[in-house]
């Protein structure tokens, strides 16, 4: 055999186990038959559990190997419950995924006790849709208007989930940015229990995202049962022209500083996918590809559109950034956010 057919023999057989040793081969072949948890931190019937059970239908299609999927609700505390598992309990492997509140990674800059995380070790797939902020009050509470919340004679009641949720820190900030009359009812486990208190008459409203609100609650907005009273972003939402934002009554630098933090940090930052520390590099590419590509899947858009779920996914890479970012906010603004928080007395 001559030297040129044995040197090209030789770089032949090379550059192919290569290909058969690349990362991609062996993210691949690794979830091939695996079953992938999607650990949900609330419980079933709200907004958090039909992103993940729409996502976990069709997350398969882009995940070589024929994997399955399973969703586990795991309720407590606001979500930390799911969120102090994943980190540290699940398998850095890439088989579990979890989503929990966003706004909780920002809790561990305030220092919030029970916080196990750091939200700069998660690997972040991104979120499925940028949350709109409002509030919403019930046909009981008398209030229809943020004109008439604001000129209410007793503290409204809002019903809220554990401290670092959407749903707790939301009408706090608010309160001390606009001067909002409100009585922050903690201790719900999450979106469907505030509903159902709200229904009864137990609270008067409550705070989080219109993208949730609209799929679960729209039979309840179509009655007149609840309205919705004020939007918590830079920007009105194409389904809520006539409502108010809350930024506008904001008088002070401070005020608006805080509205600001709302839009961001309870906003793009909702509703994160992550992975516990640690999973390789080339199956958290593999899946933060395929949580992207499942959230242009025809028939995942279809099944949202037709359960009234808006879709606009932000990418990975750009919510760890956003998370980061928290880590760097100056000593006073976080001195303040502990103040409004509770987190310091």
């Amino acid at each position: 055999m001559c030297i040129a057919t044995i040197i090209t023999t030789f770089i032949a057989s090379t550059f192919g186990i290569l290909l058969l040793s690349s990362p991609t081969s062996a993210a691949e072949e690794f979830f091939k038959d695996k079953t992938i948890r999607f650990v949900v931190g609330f419980e079933a019937g709200g907004g958090f559990d039909a992103y993940a059970r729409l996502i976990a239908r069709h997350f398969p299609k882009y995940i070589p190997g024929n994997p399955t999927t399973i969703v586990i609700n795991m309720p407590g505390a606001g979500s930390l419950v799911a969120a102090n598992d994943v980190f540290a309990r699940a398998k850095p492997d890439g088989l579990t995924i979890g989503t929990f509140t966003g706004p909780l990674v920002l809790q561990h800059v305030l220092g919030l006790q029970g916080v196990a995380f750091d939200g700069r070790r998660f690997g972040w797939l991104g979120v499925p849709i940028v949350d709109h902020g409002v509030c919403f009050m019930t046909k009981g509470s008398g209030i229809k208007t943020l004109d008439e919340w604001l000129a209410s004679k007793r503290p409204v009641k809002i019903g809220a989930a554990a401290p670092g949720s959407t749903t707790a820190d939301i009408p706090k900030i608010l309160r001390a940015a606009i001067g909002l009359p409100m009585q922050v009812v903690s201790g719900y486990k999450g979106t469907v229990q505030i509903r159902m208190a709200a229904e009864t008459g137990e609270v008067d409203g409550g705070c989080w995202g219109w993208d949730s609100i609209k799929p679960t609650m729209s039979n309840l907005i179509t009655s007149g049962e609840i309205n919705i009273v004020t939007q918590n972003m830079m920007q009105p939402h194409s389904d809520l022209p006539n409502v108010p934002l809350s930024i506008n009554y904001a008088k002070t630098q401070e005020a608006r500083q805080l509205m600001q933090i709302i839009s961001d940090a309870y906003g793009i930052t909702t509703r994160p996918y992550a992975v516990p520390p640690g999973v390789p590099q080339d199956r958290l590419q593999m899946l933060q590809k395929a949580f992207l590509d499942t959230l242009k899947d025809p028939e995942a858009i279809a099944e949202a559109t037709k359960g009234k779920m808006d879709i606009n996914p932000v990418d990975g890479q750009t919510v760890a950034k956003i998370f980061a970012s928290f880590y760097d906010y100056s000593p006073s603004l976080i001195s303040r956010l502990k103040e409004i928080s509770g987190a310091t007395k």
